[in-house]
């Protein structure tokens, strides 16, 4: 896993200016030869990770307002503000994929919908119940630091971090080891990227507010112990489906996903080790 760089929130938004990208300029031709050609097993997990991205993308979309809310200063809240747009357009180049490769043309709600028929208990734990709470309290009190420190570990560290960046790893791996849906792969890969710029975001974030305010260490590590069941019952390659295909067992997700939150951790101040 490649090391984590921090930067502040107005070279973050300077990053974020180089790199625009849009979901339309993205080729998806041969992914629509593919497509038909896909054995039932890669079907199967390709199915499993777009919808997890579809179900995800739409949540994080429309639960991200309150933390703009709660900026510190005018360089986060632009930073934050494109934060925002980036989370939009991500579920415009699912959206899209379903339209143009998976099914028929829809409004998104309705591939939300059917997405979600698909993920597991555990993932609608983590995205529909803490996810909204957290952002239900950052929103009724947008000076509650405590509030904003509980909803960024969620969101930058639970939700892009520990699931998204162990989605990523083995979804394209996979897809590149068999040289399938190059087009998936090459949005996902841009989608990826703007990620790397919000986890860093959060990561700094939380080691500013533990900095400067020691006891929100104790916040980090107790949303963090909640949720970990969760999010690795959510690691779980699906049921019928061989582990072989997509090249790695729950274990090796699982240990993946650990392995990067415990990085982020140590960067932090934070140990996951109960006080």
């Amino acid at each position: 896993m490649p090391e984590l760089h921090l930067n502040d929130q107005q070279t973050l938004y300077r990053h974020w200016e180089r790199e625009q990208w849009s979901p339309w300029d993205v080729d998806l031709g041969k992914d629509v030869a593919d497509w038909p050609r896909l054995g039932d097993d890669d079907r199967s997990l390709v199915l499993w990770a777009l919808s997890s991205l579809m179900v995800a993308e739409e949540r994080i979309t429309t639960r991200f307002s309150g933390l703009v809310g709660a900026y510190g200063s005018e360089e986060e809240a632009t930073f934050l503000a494109t934060q925002q747009v980036d989370e939009a357009r991500h579920m415009q180049f699912y959206a899209r994929f379903q339209d143009e490769v998976v099914s028929e043309p829809a409004q998104i709600a309705s591939h939300v919908k059917r997405a979600r028929e698909l993920v597991s208990p555990a993932f609608r734990t983590i995205f529909d119940e803490k996810l909204v709470a957290a952002h239900e309290r950052l929103v009724a009190d947008p000076d509650d630091l405590e509030a904003k420190v509980a909803f960024v570990t969620i969101y930058h560290q639970v939700l892009e971090a520990t699931l998204g960046l162990t989605t990523f790893e083995f979804t394209t791996r996979f897809l590149n080891r068999d040289g399938l849906l190059p087009g998936f792969v090459a949005g996902y890969g841009k989608i990826h990227h703007d990620e790397q710029r919000h986890i860093g975001y959060g990561t700094w974030f939380l080691r500013e507010a533990v900095g400067e305010r020691p006891e929100m260490s104790g916040v980090v590590r107790s949303t963090l112990l909640e949720l970990l069941p969760a999010v690795a019952e959510s690691l779980t390659v699906p049921e019928g489906t061989d582990p072989g295909a997509l090249g790695a067992s729950t274990d090796e997700l699982r240990g993946f996903a650990l392995d990067g939150l415990t990085r982020r951790m140590k960067i932090i101040g934070v140990s996951l080790e109960a006080a």
